[in-house]
């Protein structure tokens, strides 16, 4: 009788057990019987049910969940391609419908989720420039796709909460990227251009000052050696003067030497004269 009581009561206890569940904080959880809802919305707690399989319970995850999608590639309104890293923010909103449309599978509701975020930024960059991507239009960007994206995303039961562009980028291959760089180089062509031509300016200006200087400073020299010059030649000739006055004979010595110096120490130098020329005058065996 002992026996039959204790097995009453543990098959009581297991019982109990498949009849008892917890949701735990954090989650919400659905009631199932035979693959249909029951009851939704089971909020964290003790809860009651059939025993299986007359009911199963599905639990899932309340918090803020993240869809980490690889870069992108999408076209501006200029027709200018870009690549763009992005990630979305979501959870389930509605159990019910989140069950129905993906069987609560979370690998299966980010990639139903995935297209519809890709197919609302591709929108949203197609009718913007380049540079209101990169730029200024982000906020407003995500902003406007968060809006677009949850009317599609009601069907998944899913709420988008936001989504983040990480990075944007120009393809490599891009024609754009290549424009870029031409750019960039053409623009410091044009400042290395600017300022060669400043340098050259200043290299023309130093080095016309410096030749006017040289000029000042040769006429400058040559006005003092003609100056100094003309007052050697003017005392030579006070002193030739003051000679021939006071021993004309000795001044034509002289003078004949002087010539005889500068006419006989030519290397190679000939002279053709008449032996009774005036020039061999003091030459001449004197009588």
């Amino acid at each position: 009788m002992r026996i039959a009581t204790a097995v009453i009561a543990v098959l009581i206890v297991l019982f109990a057990s498949t009849c008892v569940f917890v949701v735990n904080e954090g989650q919400s959880g659905i009631l199932l019987q035979f693959g249909r809802i029951t009851e939704a919305g089971l909020k964290p707690g003790l809860h009651f049910k059939l025993p299986a399989p007359l009911q199963q319970v599905q639990r899932f995850d309340r918090r803020i969940l993240t869809l980490d999608s690889a870069p992108e590639r999408y076209q501006t309104s200029e027709r200018k391609d870009v690549s763009v890293d992005f990630f979305v923010k979501w959870r389930i909103a509605d159990p019910s419908t989140y069950y129905t449309s993906v069987g609560g599978d979370e690998t299966r509701a980010q990639q139903r989720l995935a297209p519809t975020v890709k197919n609302g930024l591709r929108t949203a960059i197609n009718s913007r420039t380049l540079q209101e991507v990169v730029s200024s239009a982000r906020t407003d960007l995500t902003q406007a796709l968060v809006q677009a994206a949850n009317k599609d995303a009601e069907n998944l039961g899913i709420q988008i909460v936001d989504v983040r562009i990480k990075r944007i980028d120009l393809p490599e291959e891009s024609l754009v990227l290549r424009s870029v760089y031409e750019r960039m180089r053409s623009e410091r062509k044009q400042v290395a251009d600017a300022l060669r031509a400043e340098g050259n300016e200043a290299a023309l200006r130093i080095k016309s000052n410096a030749d006017r200087q040289a000029q000042v400073l040769k006429a400058e020299a040559y006005r003092d050696a003609a100056k100094t010059r003309g007052e050697g030649d003017a005392k030579a000739a006070e002193i030739y003067a003051a000679v021939y006055g006071r021993d004309p004979e000795f001044y034509a010595f002289y003078r004949s030497l002087e010539a005889y110096r500068d006419s006989l120490t030519t290397q190679n130098g000939v002279l053709v004269l008449d032996p009774k020329s005036e020039f061999l005058h003091y030459m001449q065996e004197s009588k």
